[in-house]
């Protein structure tokens, strides 16, 4: 497996502005009950996922007063697989909630909330999750050579 150069990184204090942005938006949309507000994010998600041009990022990149180099970067990879997940569980309650399912429409907004928030804080659920997965399938596919 080939590994990206450093520069093809995300400085970390982009990162964190999209997840204080995920965090803020589901503050506002559960605490006014604009549950609207959940598509900015998921919409700069999916324009991440899909285009490759997350528009929080992209506006944000001129507030950085430093060289990329001089930050953290962070693996494109890995936050690509992260947005997957705060996409879905943002799509998952804004849905939930457009079609009544109040409870569903809570449970998705608060999982993606809580792991920015934790995210921001210094522990990526996201990460974990994908380093497990790839634990596994490594050890599935050692396990296949042995036999």
């Amino acid at each position: 497996m080939s590994q990206k150069p450093a520069m093809h990184g995300i400085p970390r204090p982009l990162v964190k502005l999209n997840q204080a942005f995920i965090v803020i938006s589901v503050l506002l949309a559960l605490l006014t009950g604009l549950h609207w507000i959940l598509a900015l994010p998921l919409a700069a998600g999916l324009s991440g996922l899909i285009f490759g041009y997350n528009p929080v990022i992209r506006l944000c990149s001129p507030l950085l007063t430093k060289p990329r180099s001089a930050y953290v970067l962070e693996d494109p990879e890995q936050q690509q697989f992260n947005q997957k997940i705060a996409v879905f569980c943002l799509a998952g309650g804004l849905v939930s909630f457009l079609a009544g399912w109040t409870i569903a429409g809570y449970i998705f907004t608060m999982m993606v909330g809580i792991a920015a928030t934790v995210a921001i804080l210094g522990f990526c659920i996201g990460c974990f999750i994908h380093y497990q997965w790839r634990m596994y399938t490594y050890r599935r596919k050692q396990a296949g050579l042995h036999k």
